[in-house]
């Protein structure tokens, strides 16, 4: 790996393979898995650290949201071009959002990783699942929509809301565009700041090792290697579902576009072990938006598309939500009918929108799922309890190339895709056409 140097635009000298950020967060999670095995006291301590570093990435979120979005739009001469990529992405959002749920429905039929074991749903556990039951209950679509719109312009920077922060920084950018020429020095002042904001984000994932040490150890401390083996099954099948739909699913939609799933699987490998470290999709946000403008999307595209997609493109999560349910269902010897599935798939694609952003979303929206579906019981949740933080991972790495899929493909549609820059950047070289979108990156 080669750093641009971007005050010279000359290339810094090569690093060393230990001084490379994915390997650091290799080493930093193989040695928190290690310690939660052989000390998980110790290992449970070790938990500040990971939600320290959680929280110093989501506290530069709303401010990269709002320079990408807000300078982005500005720059636009046609102020069209915005509904048209708003409506291009939830288009695309919606069908493969779909598509995951159809893909785990089909999956937990052919494998059936919940038959066999006979479990009566009246002797669950129901208050293991109680308080999640209750925050699915509070989250309705009428109250996600109307929490859109914040209590104040600045309310969004304070609360951190990636919707509410979307919401205002489109808001604003519309109104540069049509005050036209003389808004320009506070676009140049957005654009400016820009430069020491993510460079503050350059030095905030040098503490990513850390973090993911921390929320690794955590994990493996809290809940054990064996609360995976138990449920062996269940876990094994979603995670090669979720392979499955990024390499065939996702696949082919990258082949359509002109670009290989697995390249960019690789170009983004440092955000999808932090994830992997920290069990959170938000701390690679600001550097995905990042590498998604170096790899020749329009800065306009990526911040519409990134940050609504971790709200309306989960991927992993609807996956993980039919599967879910329909282990329980074979678990507990309870029959769906068509009509069950269908209400399922269609409660689950709702549901799945309601409860975006909330912490544990997962989770509440399975809960909000079986809630309307009666067939299934809330109860049976109780189940998977023990190893929903280990299928978290997964459904947030899902999400991830999801989104980066998603980032590219609008671009393309919109004409707004530099295709030089793309095969650059997943090839790994260093042209000047790649490292002048990456001016930020250092």
């Amino acid at each position: 790996m080669i750093e641009i140097d971007q005050s010279a635009g000359l290339p810094a000298r090569k690093q060393k393979f230990y001084q490379i950020l994915y390997v650091q967060v290799i080493f930093a999670i193989v040695i928190g898995i290690l310690l939660g095995y052989f000390r998980p006291d110790l290992a449970d301590a070790m938990k500040p650290l990971g939600d320290g570093f959680i929280k110093l990435v989501k506290m530069i979120i709303a401010p990269v949201i709002f320079l990408t979005v807000s300078t982005g739009i500005a720059a636009m001469s046609d102020l069209k071009k915005v509904g048209r990529v708003a409506g291009k992405a939830m288009l695309y959002f919606l069908v493969f959002s779909t598509l995951a749920l159809i893909l785990g429905l089909v999956v937990s039929h052919i494998v059936q990783p919940g038959a066999g074991l006979h479990i009566d749903p009246t002797t669950l556990d129901q208050k293991a699942v109680a308080d999640y039951v209750t925050k699915a209950h509070d989250s309705t679509i009428t109250g996600f929509l109307l929490n859109i719109i914040p209590t104040t312009i600045f309310s969004p920077f304070v609360t951190g809301d990636i919707l509410q922060v979307l919401f205002v920084a489109v808001l604003f950018g519309v109104a540069l565009a049509l005050v036209g020429q003389r808004a320009k020095p506070v676009t140049d002042f957005l654009t400016v700041l820009s430069f020491p904001i993510f460079k503050l984000v350059a030095l905030l994932m040098k503490a990513a090792p850390i973090g993911a040490f921390g929320a690794m150890a955590f994990t493996i401390g809290k809940y054990g290697i064996k609360s995976v083996v138990n449920l062996a099954m269940l876990v094994g099948t979603f995670y090669v579902t979720s392979i499955l739909f990024v390499v065939v699913v996702l696949g082919l939609v990258a082949r359509y576009n002109g670009f290989s799933i697995l390249k960019l699987v690789r170009y983004i490998r440092e955000e999808l072990l932090l994830v992997l470290g920290t069990s959170s999709s938000e701390a690679a946000l600001p550097t995905l938006m990042q590498k998604m403008e170096r790899a020749g999307c329009s800065k306009s595209v990526v911040g519409l598309v990134v940050p609504t997609g971790y709200s309306f493109n989960l991927d992993g999560t609807n996956i993980y939500m039919t599967m879910a349910a329909l282990f329980i269902a074979q678990a507990c010897d309870i029959p769906l009918t068509l009509g069950d599935q269908i209400l399922l798939l269609l409660v689950a694609m709702l549901s799945s929108k309601g409860a975006a952003g909330v912490t544990g979303a997962g989770f509440i929206t399975l809960a909000a799922t079986l809630s309307v579906v009666p067939t299934v019981p809330v109860a049976g949740m109780a189940l998977i309890l023990g190893v929903d933080r280990f299928m978290s991972e997964c459904r947030a790495l899902t999400n991830l190339v999801g989104n980066a899929t998603a980032s590219i493909v609008v671009a393309r549609w919109e004409g707004e895709l530099d295709k030089d820059a793309l095969d650059a950047a997943l090839d790994g070289a260093s042209t000047t056409a790649a490292g002048s979108q990456a001016k930020q990156i250092s």
